[in-house]
């Protein structure tokens, strides 16, 4: 059995819903002690920034920044694609702690050759 788990994700706050069943299966697989990374693309960079992802995606579903603090309390950790960051214009120095911008080639060194359980929303 593996022990990590990829989660890539290109939505933002457009779709909150995405956003929010993504972020539990993130939580999940970090909160179960898996090595976990969600690689945020396209509009999705924008939930790496401090204090940005609120309030709650549907009656029922949890609030976003309890997810987001259960996941950084979990260890799981953001890699940013530095080509949607810039794009947007946005400040490197606003990422939250457990972010940090890497591509395609920083993802690949963080899979390496063992298995990993991979996601896609």
């Amino acid at each position: 059995m593996t022990s990590r788990t990829a989660v890539s994700l290109t939505t933002g706050m457009e779709d909150p819903e995405k956003v929010t069943v993504a972020m539990l299966v993130a939580v999940g697989a970090a909160e179960a002690g898996r090595e976990t990374v969600m690689f945020l693309t396209k509009e999705a960079v924008r939930l790496a920034l401090a204090g940005y992802p609120v309030g709650v995606a549907c009656d029922g579903c949890p609030p976003l920044p309890s997810l987001m603090q259960r996941y950084a309390d979990a260890g799981g950790k953001f890699l940013v694609c530095p080509i949607c960051f810039t794009a947007r214009q946005l400040e490197a120095a606003s990422v939250s702690g457990n972010a940090a911008l890497g591509g395609t080639v920083q993802l690949w060194e963080w899979i390496g050759d063992d298995p990993v359980v991979t996601f896609s929303y």
